[in-house]
């Protein structure tokens, strides 16, 4: 690869671009190419304009040498009102969230597509992920966070950033709480944190859903012989049994809040009362929680105690959902090709287009689902998105349908509906929440009647209710 001052072309394969003065600049991060071995892994917009195109040189431009780009393709402008992708008249067209434009303002974790190469936008901190390249290696001239910890965790600067964090705390006495989305590995990060720990103790972990309120006692606490019918003899709990090790509580927003006080007095005097004990056990226990429900919510709500969140949450850390960081979905891919013995297995364009449109519910756990059963259903070594499960094949159902005027694209895909009409127009977007209230106002509430009027399935209107936190009841109470 040549350089030319602050621009780049894919002549060769050695270099990734010099990112120079440019800290806190947007830019459009790499998900896939075929060509990802030539070209840069984040194109950084520090310029008013940046071509994109099969032939074009300047300093301030990137080139795709593939068939499927136009000579000049699209250009990416900085504009006052935020960074703009503007189609230059290409064969193939520019893509937004899977839908062709002729020019669209970005939104954070919009994704990009140009020719048959594809970029999730970054608003900010692009240049962290130049220094990470598609197929898992690494530039470690230009890599901002190093952290020396051994995880399970798969992933590139944002799981770097993350866990340079947790390498701070880990040595410590600091109980954590870890949040994020089901799926996105909350449980793989504590026992991370346990591991950098050091400490001695086992790691023990309880899922607080799962259990009712009288079992979940019982098996945090432990009982006496007698405490209750059935118990013929005594039982530990598993916060002695995390002795000199770490207790990690799963979903602990819904841990009931009787148990919640008797935890507070595990964490405030270090000790444990068995049930039918009247003596209490000195315990040296380190806490690790987990949730994806907002406990701040919760507390004010009166579910969840204000004290046992200040004494739980002496060092927060989140985990992004996977499509926040859509740029790791091909390493995570061979990742589990390689856990299904299949390292061989090929991914075709198809396949990573339906995993780059795809909104990830249930995020790496899906994913990971998703994998295993493309190489159950794949005939061959080729991975397509006939493979792939009927939910996430629907994302790109409709993909390249044509949008008429230039359009501010305000609903990042995270929410986009995975079945939408061909009719090309701007219903095809995501009401606001204004919008949304406005029309389950006028329908009392009636889904049916408000997913006919803006054209939309069932499921995609209680995804928008969902996101904006529309309770659709307050508006039947109406009628």
């Amino acid at each position: 690869m040549t350089t030319t001052g602050e621009g780049w072309t894919t002549a060769s394969l050695e270099a990734i671009p010099r990112i120079d003065g440019i800290e806190g600049a947007a830019g459009l991060v790499l998900v896939y190419s075929r060509l990802h071995r030539d070209l840069p892994s984040v194109v950084c917009l520090t310029q008013a304009v940046h071509r994109v195109g099969r032939e074009v040189e300047g300093p301030s431009d990137l080139r795709i040498a593939e068939g499927a780009v136009s000579r000049l393709h699209a250009l990416v402008e900085l504009r006052p009102d935020g960074v703009w992708v503007v189609d230059a008249g290409s064969t193939n067209g520019t893509l937004v969230n899977g839908v062709r434009v002729p020019a669209a303002r970005l939104t954070e974790h919009d994704v990009v597509r140009i020719g048959d190469t594809v970029f999730r936008f970054a608003s900010h901190g692009a240049q962290d992920y130049a220094a990470y390249r598609l197929d898992g290696s690494v530039e470690e001239t230009q890599r901002k966070h190093k952290p020396a910890v051994r995880t399970e965790l798969v992933g590139g600067h944002q799981i770097d950033a993350l866990l340079a964090r947790v390498e701070r705390v880990a040595r410590t006495q600091l109980a954590c709480v870890v949040t994020g989305e089901s799926g996105t590995g909350k449980e793989l990060l504590a026992r991370t944190i346990h591991d950098t720990s050091e400490r001695r103790g086992a790691y023990q972990a309880v899922n607080c859903a799962a259990l009712p309120a009288n079992l979940l006692e019982s098996e945090l606490f432990g009982y006496r012989r007698g405490a209750f019918t059935g118990a013929t003899q005594d039982k530990p709990g598993l916060v002695r049994a995390a002795h000199g090790g770490t207790l990690f509580l799963d979903e602990i927003g819904d841990m009931p809040l009787e148990a919640q006080a008797k935890l507070l007095r595990v964490l405030q005097e270090r000790e444990v009362l068995p049930l039918g004990s009247t003596t209490p056990e000195r315990v040296d226990v380190r806490v690790i929680c987990a949730t994806h429900r907002d406990l701040e919510a919760e507390v004010a709500a009166g579910r969840f105690r204000g004290d046992l969140l200040a004494r739980l949450r002496e060092f927060q850390v989140r985990l992004p959902p996977l499509r926040e960081r859509r740029e790791d979905l091909y390493r995570l891919a061979r990742a589990f090709l390689r856990r299904a013995a299949r390292p061989e297995a090929e991914v075709s364009l198809s396949f990573m287009l339906a995993l780059a449109h795809y909104h990830w519910p249930y995020n790496v756990r899906e994913l990971e689902s998703a994998v295993r059963l493309a190489v159950a259903l794949a005939d061959g070594n080729e991975l397509r998105a006939e493979h792939l499960p009927e939910n996430v094949r629907s994302a790109v159902r409709d993909h390249g349908r044509l949008s008429p005027a230039p359009l501010h694209l305000g609903a990042p895909l995270a929410a986009a509906p995975a079945r939408v009409p061909p009719a090309p127009s701007a219903s095809s977007l995501a009401p606001s929440e204004a919008e949304l209230r406005a029309i389950c106002a006028r329908h009392q509430g009636n889904v049916t009647a408000i997913a006919k009027e803006l054209g939309k399935e069932r499921m995609q209107i209680h995804r928008w209710l969902k996101r904006y936190g529309i309770d659709i009841d307050e508006f039947r109470s109406r009628g």
